[in-house]
C-alpha cells in the first residue's frame, strides 16, 4: 500500500525573505517541496534553493550526513563515540558547573545562530543571563545584521524596518546598495522585476563594487570604490542640499540633530566624492535627484515631501560587513529623513535579512548586548524588567562578548568552554586561524548541530544532534517584520531533539549541579509554544508589541507583521506613518558620522581589495545545500575572479592557479577573469570553506591547512555594531609555483551510488590537507529534474602538490572512489610519474546500429592532468564512445571526436545552458522583452522560480540579432 501525501506549511530555512513552503511527505520522509500560494512574502515563488530542500532531507542524505546520536571525544582528534543523552547532559551539565564554580560564569561562551527559530533563541538567552548569570552569548547574526540593527537605533531609535515588500511596487526609485538581491534574496527580486514590468519610469540605483546580476539591471550604477559608501551617501546629502532637495518642513518638525550633519557634509563635495568613490559626477547628481524624488524638469522645486515620487531602498552586507558598518547604515537613513521618504507607501529604508530568524533572534535578546524585546542591556530599567519578568534577583549588568570578542577570548584562555549552537564558526569567522587557536585552547567546546559534516563539529568534544527544517515547531520573522509558523512534517531522525528542549535540559541539570535545584523552573518548558507565549508577554507596551498574536492567530490567519499589540486585528505594514519615531522625544535623530576607509587598504604589498558574496544556488558554508549536488551546476568549483585587464597584466588564462595572500594567510585558487570585478578588486565566494578546499599551503606559507576563504579575512569590526569587516581584506594575486609546467596536478572523478556518496566525501576531505592544494565538490546527473529525490551524484577531486604525491596517497583517493577494482583499467610510468585510471560501462550490446559503445564512470589522471578537462564533460554527459581501451588511458590533453566541451548551465531548474540559449537567440527578434518571451516560450528557461532571468538578460543583449 502506497503511504498518503500529506502536506505541511512551514517556512523555508534560507535566507530572510521567509518564503512560505508546504513539504510534501510519505510516512516519515520529505518527498519534495512547494511554495506556499498562500504566504504573503513569496506567494507561491521559491528559488533554486527552496525547490530543492527536499534533497537535503533524502533518507540517504540523512544516513550518511546527519548527526543521529550524542557523541563524545575522549581524546581531541580522534573519531567520537556515541553516547545517551542522558550521558550526555550529565556531562555537558557538569564539566560547565566546574568551569563557572573554578572560573565564574563569565569563563563560558554561548555562539548561537540566526537559523534558530525564535523558541529557541528565547531558551538559550534565558539560559545564559537568566539562570547563569553571563551575558556571554552572541549568535552569527553579528556577522549577518548588527550593523543594521544599529544604524537603525542610532538614527529611528528602534531596530524596526519601516517599510515592508509591498513598497517595492509603489516606489519610483529603488536604491539597492550592498546587495546581489538577484542572487542573494531571489524572490524578492522577482518583485523588483515585476514592479520593473508595470512601471517602465520606475528608476533603480545599485551601488555595488561589482557589476553583479542586480546592478546589471540597474538604470544607473554606482560602481564604487570599496569601503566608500559613507563618503557617497554624504556626497549625494551635499547634492540635494545645494539643490534645495531636501525637505525643511519635516526636518524642523520629525527630526533632531540635521546642523551637525550639514556642517559634516558641507567637505563632502561631488567633486571630492568622485575622486574617493570611484563615480562620475553626474551619475552623483542623478543619483540625488532620483533619490530625492524630484521629477527632470523640477529640479528646483520645494514641493513637500509628501509629494515627492517614494524611494525605497534596500541594502544587506555591503553596507553591514564593514568596520565603518553602522555608520553606513546612519547614513543611508539620513537621505531617508533629509528628503521625507519614510512612513509613506513606496519609501523607506529596509534592510535586508540574511537569514532566516536574525529579526527573530533580535526581538528576543539573543545577542551580547541586547534583552528581552528590544531592551537594552545598559540601561537599568531594562535588566530590571526582564528579572521581573524572569523571576531571578537581576540580570547581569557587565557587557558580554560579541563573536569576534568571544573567540579572542577563547584563543587568549579567558573563555574557558564554547557551546556552538547550529552555526559553523569554522568556516563562516573571519581570521580562521584565530577561531582555530579558540576551539583548540577551549577546555570544553560543545557543537549543537543537525549535520555532522559541519568543520566545527571536528572540533567539539560532545556533539549534540539537534533537529533542523521540516523536523521543528515555533517561529521566524522575515526582513519586514512578518513572523511565520514554522511546522514539522515528519518524526526528528535518531535521537535529534529540539535546540530548544535541549537548552532546557541543560539548564535544569546546571541548575542542579550548581547547587540551585530550585532555579531549574526557569526553564521548565515542555513545548515551544509555552516558551513564545513568556516571549509575547515580554513585548507588551514595547515597539514589538505582539500581545495580540497567538499560535492559534498565526495557523487561522496566517503570517502576521509586528507590532500587533493586544485589541488589534492586524499588524502595521509600515511604520512611522505619524512622523513619530522611537526616541524619547519622538523625533528621529540624524547622524553626524565621518567617513572612514576600509580597516585595510590597499597597499604595494596587497594591492587587491577582496570583496567576499554569495553564489545563486548557494547558501551560508553549504552545510546543508552542499548536500544536494545539482546546486553546484551554475557555480561547480571555487575560483578567484579578477577583472580580465588584471588577469592580462598577470599573464593569467582562466584555470590557471593562483596564490592569493593577505596579513593572515594563504589560499591556493584558480583565477577566472570576469568582467563584474573592477580593476584591483578580486571576488571570492564566502562558501568555500574548509569542508571544501583544503592544502597545506605552499611558497613559504606557513600555518593550518583548509582554513577557506576566511583564512583570508579579517577581524576587525565596526566599533558601535561589533560586527567585523568580512567584505573587504587587502590581498595579493600571484601565479602559484603549483602552475609550474614541474608541478604534479590530480584530477579524479566517479559516479557513486547514493547510500555511499557523503561518506565517501567526508573520507576524502580529510585526505585534503595532504595535497599543497586541493578542492572537493559533489555533482550530479544534469539531466536529472530539479525535484528528483534521488539524482545520480558523484565527486570531483582536483589537487596539486610541488612534488608527486605518495603512492599510498593516491591509492586511498582511487579506493575511495571505487577505481581500484577489476573493472578499472590502469596506465602507469613510474619514471614520469603518471597514472591514469579509467572505468567504463560493460559495452552496450543492444544497440543495433553501434553495438560495444561504453560510458565513463570514473576516471583518475595524476601527474600530466590535462586531459581530465574533456574526460570530465563524457562522464557528466553520459557520453557513449566506441574506444579501444588503449585510446582511453593514453588520451592527450586534445579532446577527440565526441569529447567537445560542455557549455556552462544558466538555468538550474530545467539544466538549459548557454550555448543552448545563444542558438536560440539567433531567431528570436524584437526588444529585449520579446527576446525573453520567445526564449521562455521555446527552451522554458527562467520559467520556474526565475533566478537565471537576470543572467538571461545579460545574453540577450551580447547576442546580436539575425539581419
Amino acid at each position: 500500500m502506497i503511504p498518503v501525501t500529506n502536506e505541511t506549511k512551514s517556512t523555508c530555512p534560507y535566507c530572510g525573505v521567509g518564503c512560505g513552503v508546504v513539504i510534501e511527505s510519505r510516512g516519515n520522509q520529505i518527498t519534495g517541496v512547494h511554495g506556499d500560494p498562500d504566504h504573503p512574502a513569496n506567494f507561491g515563488r521559491l528559488c533554486t534553493k527552496g525547490q530543492s530542500l527536499h534533497l537535503t532531507a533524502a533518507p540517504q542524505v540523512n544516513q550518511q550526513t546527519r548527526l543521529l546520536t550524542p557523541q563524545w571525544r575522549p581524546v581531541r582528534g580522534q573519531p567520537p563515540q556515541a553516547l545517551d543523552w542522558d550521558a550526555a547532559m550529565d556531562m555537558a551539565s557538569q564539566r560547565l558547573a566546574a568551569i563557572v564554580q573554578n572560573h565564574g560564569p563569565d569563563a563560558l561562551g554561548f555562539y548561537i545562530s540566526g537559523q534558530l527559530l525564535t523558541e529557541d533563541y528565547y531558551a538559550f538567552n534565558k539560559l545564559a543571563k537568566g539562570l547563569l548569570g553571563t551575558n556571554n552569548i552572541d549568535s552569527n547574526s553579528r556577522l549577518c545584521m548588527s550593523s543594521a540593527v544599529a544604524g537603525y537605533k542610532m538614527t529611528l531609535g528602534a531596530d524596526a524596518p519601516p517599510a515592508c515588500y509591498d513598497d517595492i511596487a509603489q516606489a519610483q526609485c529603488l536604491f539597492i546598495a550592498g546587495s546581489n538581491a538577484a542572487w542573494a534574496h531571489p524572490i524578492l527580486f522577482r518583485r523588483i522585476e515585476d514592479a520593473k514590468r508595470a512601471n517602465p519610469t520606475l528608476k533603480m540605483v545599485v551601488v555595488d563594487p561589482r557589476r553583479t546580476d542586480t546592478a546589471d539591471m540597474a538604470d544607473l550604477h554606482l560602481a564604487i570604490q570599496p569601503g566608500t559608501d559613507v563618503m557617497l551617501f554624504h556626497g549625494l546629502l551635499h547634492i540635494m542640499l545645494a539643490q534645495a532637495w531636501t525637505v525643511p518642513d519635516y526636518i524642523a518638525a520629525h527630526t533632531s540633530g540635521f546642523e551637525a550633519l550639514q556642517a559634516r557634509v558641507a567637505e563632502y563635495t561631488p567633486q571630492h566624492v568622485a575622486q574617493i568613490c570611484g563615480v562620475p559626477e553626474a551619475d552623483l547628481y542623478t543619483a540625488a535627484r532620483w533619490f530625492a524624488g524630484v521629477q527632470e524638469g523640477n529640479e528646483g522645486s520645494h514641493r513637500g515631501g509628501s509629494e515627492r515620487a517614494p524611494t525605497l531602498s534596500l541594502y544587506c552586507q555591503g553596507l553591514n560587513q564593514s568596520s565603518s558598518g553602522t555608520a553606513k547604515n546612519a547614513a543611508l537613513i539620513n537621505l531617508h529623513l533629509a528628503t521625507q521618504q519614510i512612513g509613506r507607501p513606496g519609501a523607506g529604508p529596509l534592510s535586508l535579512t540574511g537569514q532566516p530568524n536574525a529579526m527573530g533572534g533580535r526581538e528576543v535578546g539573543g545577542m551580547a548586548n541586547l534583552m528581552s524585546a528590544h531592551r537594552d542591556l545598559a540601561n537599568p530599567q531594562h535588566r530590571a524588567e526582564v528579572a521581573a519578568l524572569w523571576g531571578v534577583a537581576d540580570v547581569p549588568a557587565k557587557p558580554g562578548l560579541t563573536a569576534v570578542e568571544m573567540f579572542e577570548a577563547a584563543a587568549d584562555g579567558q573563555i574557558k568552554a564554547l557551546w556552538i549552537a547550529c552555526t559553523n564558526p569554522a568556516q563562516s569567522m573571519p581570521d580562521q586561524t584565530t577561531v582555530r587557536r579558540a576551539l583548540q585552547r577551549a577546555e570544553f567546546v560543545v557543537v549543537q548541530e543537525a549535520f555532522a559534516t559541519a568543520a566545527t563539529c571536528d572540533w567539539a568534544d560532545l556533539l549534540l544532534p539537534a533537529t533542523t527544517w521540516g523536523e521543528k515547531e515555533g517561529t521566524v520573522t522575515n526582513s519586514e517584520r512578518r513572523i511565520s509558523r514554522v511546522r514539522a512534517a515528519v518524526p526528528a531522525p535518531g535521537l535529534a531533539r529540539a535546540d530548544w528542549a535541549i537548552a532546557a535540559d541543560l539548564g535544569q541539570r546546571m541548575a542542579v549541579a550548581l547547587g540551585r535545584p530550585q532555579d531549574a523552573r526557569l526553564l521548565n518548558y515542555t513545548t515551544p509554544e509555552a516558551i513564545w507565549n513568556e516571549h509575547r508577554a515580554s513585548t507588551k507596551g514595547r515597539d514589538l508589541d505582539i500581545t495580540g498574536l497567538s499560535y492559534d492567530l498565526l495557523e487561522t490567519a496566517g503570517p502576521a507583521q509586528w507590532p500587533l499589540p493586544e485589541g488589534a486585528s492586524t499588524g502595521q505594514d509600515r511604520l512611522y506613518t505619524d512622523g513619530q519615531f522611537a526616541t524619547a522625544d519622538g523625533r528621529a535623530r540624524f547622524a553626524a558620522v565621518s567617513w572612514q576607509p576600509v580597516s585595510e587598504e590597499r597597499v604595494s604589498q596587497f594591492p587587491f581589495s577582496l570583496t567576499t558574496g554569495r553564489l545563486r544556488d548557494q547558501w551560508h558554508g553549504m552545510t546543508r545545500t552542499g548536500t544536494a549536488g545539482r546546486l553546484f551546476a551554475h557555480s561547480p568549483e571555487p575560483c578567484v575572479q579578477i577583472n580580465p585587464q588584471d588577469a592580462l597584466r598577470l599573464d593569467l588564462q582562466d584555470g590557471e592557479l593562483v596564490q592569493v595572500r593577505s596579513k593572515r594567510g594563504s589560499l591556493v585558487l584558480p583565477v577566472q577573469a570576469s568582467a563584474q570585478v573592477a580593476a584591483s578588486q578580486a571576488f571570492i565566494a564566502m562558501h568555500w570553506g574548509p569542508e571544501v578546499l583544503g592544502g597545506r599551503g605552499q611558497e613559504g606559507q606557513q600555518g593550518q591547512a583548509g582554513l577557506g576563504v576566511n583564512g583570508l579575512t579579517t577581524s576587525s569590526y565596526c566599533p558601535s555594531s561589533k560586527q567585523p569587516e568580512l567584505k573587504h581584506a587587502a590581498v595579493q594575486i600571484t601565479r602559484a609555483a603549483l602552475s609550474s609546467p614541474s608541478a604534479w596536478h590530480l584530477s579524479a572523478m566517479a559516479w557513486l551510488p547514493s547510500d555511499t556518496v557523503w561518506t565517501v566525501r567526508q573520507k576524502l576531505q580529510k585526505q585534503l590537507p595532504q595535497f599543497d592544494f586541493a578542492y572537493l565538490v559533489p555533482f550530479t546527473d544534469p539531466s536529472a529534474a530539479l525535484t528528483d529525490p534521488n539524482p545520480r551524484t558523484g565527486l570531483l577531486l582536483r589537487a596539486a602538490c610541488s612534488q608527486a604525491a605518495d603512492a599510498g596517497l593516491l591509492h586511498s583517493v582511487a579506493e575511495a572512489l571505487g577505481l581500484n577494482g577489476a573493472d578499472t583499467l590502469h596506465y602507469q610510468d613510474a619514471v614520469r610519474v603518471q597514472r591514469r585510471s579509467v572505468q567504463l560501462s560493460a559495452p552496450d550490446e543492444s544497440a543495433s546500429a553501434s553495438p560495444g559503445l561504453r560510458q565513463l564512470q570514473g576516471f583518475l589522471t595524476a601527474g600530466d592532468s590535462r586531459s581530465a578537462r574533456w574526460l570530465k564533460t563524457l562522464l557528466q554527459e553520459g557520453t557513449r564512445l566506441n574506444w579501444p581501451a588503449r585510446q582511453w588511458l593514453m588520451a592527450s590533453d586534445a579532446p577527440p571526436e565526441g569529447a567537445a566541451p560542455v557549455s556552462r548551465q544558466v538555468c538550474s531548474c530545467l539544466n538549459v545552458r548557454e550555448d543552448a540559449i545563444a542558438a536560440c537567440l539567433q531567431s528570436q527578434t524584437g526588444s529585449e522583452d520579446q527576446r525573453l518571451a520567445g526564449l521562455q516560450s521555446q527552451l522554458r528557461c527562467g520559467t520556474q522560480c526565475g533566478s537565471c532571468v537576470p543572467e538571461l538578460r545579460k545574453i540577450i543583449r551580447l547576442v546580436p540579432q539575425n539581419a
